[in-house]
């Protein structure tokens, strides 16, 4: 397997993946002209000069190298809000006191802000169903990590990632049908799909301005405030692994926990090494590691059985091809499972 930038050629590829993704992944649609645009906009990314992070769309896949397939996606967006306000709601808490009553009371309240503008978000992470299990979700996932550590210049010093709020069966967000739909008069699967489109002004438009009391919310969206979908709860446990923590900022469309983490407090960023590499046979207890080319506009990143703790990396002739590295070039490599 293998990691690497999307290209113009993988479009029907990434197209077939959206449609087996269904609704609630709205940063990769099953639309072609909206596709097209991600990966032209990600080609252009890897290809330019940069100072300091921008709007910059870097969109990755995961190829089997076997079959040449295109199996799943992920992305990084370099700054947020630098185009549109990037939205969130912030769950804060005011108290209201009486004391010639003798009451005291606490309230939690979401509060609309753009908090987050500026930073770096990792997004479009999607697995197909067939490719689910063993390491393929976690080098998806921590690719992006690679990637950071290898330019981080291209990157702000926070990191964020939004991740998908509860809905039942049917796609019914409660959080959605108690706040929302009162503003914006129409489904949730269709309100998220617009924003996905890149385009927040409506939110600006018919969104209150004003805090919202949670208490007056229904007993069903409290309860899904800051919680995940359930098909969300492995993507979360691996990321608060890598030292994402909840910092009660939601999602305004479904109530989905925002997570973040300083970019160099990040474990995979902070314990990557850079290592010459060498075709051999690893000695002794071996576990699997990410390797990186290090290379901007043709990085690839695989996975080989081998040791990190070496003062050069052996593999395979193979992963030599796969990375499109040399012997004695360096590398970049990580375990893919976190040390406590």
């Amino acid at each position: 397997m293998v990691i690497r930038p999307a290209q113009h050629t993988d479009l029907q590829d990434i197209l077939a993946l959206a449609a087996s993704a269904g609704t609630g992944l709205t940063t990769l649609p099953n639309d072609p002209i909206r596709i097209e645009d991600k990966i032209k906009n990600s080609v252009d990314a890897f290809s330019r000069d940069i100072v300091e992070p921008g709007p910059e769309y870097y969109f990755f896949v995961l190829e089997d190298d076997v079959t040449g397939k295109v199996v799943g996606t992920c992305a990084l967006v370099a700054a947020v809000g630098m185009d549109e306000a990037f939205y969130t709601y912030k769950l804060s808490t005011v108290v209201n006191t009486s004391h010639d009553l003798g009451i005291y009371n606490k309230h939690k309240i979401l509060v609309l802000c753009n908090d987050y503008t500026g930073t770096t978000e990792i997004a479009t992470l999607y697995l197909s169903p067939d490719y689910r299990g063993g390491i393929n979700g976690r080098l998806l996932a921590k690719s992006r990590f690679l990637f950071m550590a290898d330019f981080p210049q291209r990157f702000a010093d926070k990191v964020i990632a939004e991740m998908r709020g509860f809905s039942d069966e049917q796609g019914r967000s409660p959080f959605w049908e108690s706040l929302g739909r009162r503003f914006f008069s129409m489904d949730f699967a269709k309100a998220d799909a617009i924003s996905g489109l890149g385009s927040n002004q409506f939110i600006a438009e018919l969104m209150p301005q004003h805090p919202i009391y949670v208490d007056m919310l229904s007993g069903d969206a409290r309860q899904v405030i800051g919680q995940v979908h359930p098909d969300t709860r492995p993507a979360l446990a691996m990321l608060k692994r890598e030292g994402f923590r909840y910092q009660n900022y939601v999602d305004i469309f479904d109530a989905g926990p925002t997570i973040e983490v300083p970019k160099d407090q990040i474990k995979t960023y902070r314990a990557s090494r850079l290592l010459p590499i060498r075709v051999g046979t690893p000695e002794g207890e071996t576990e699997s590691i990410m390797i990186s080319n290090r290379r901007l506009q043709e990085f690839k990143t695989t996975v080989f059985e081998t040791r990190i703790d070496t003062d050069e990396l052996i593999v395979s002739a193979e992963v030599l091809e796969r990375l499109q590295v040399k012997e004695g070039d360096t590398v970049r490599a990580a375990s893919l499972r976190n040390k406590r």
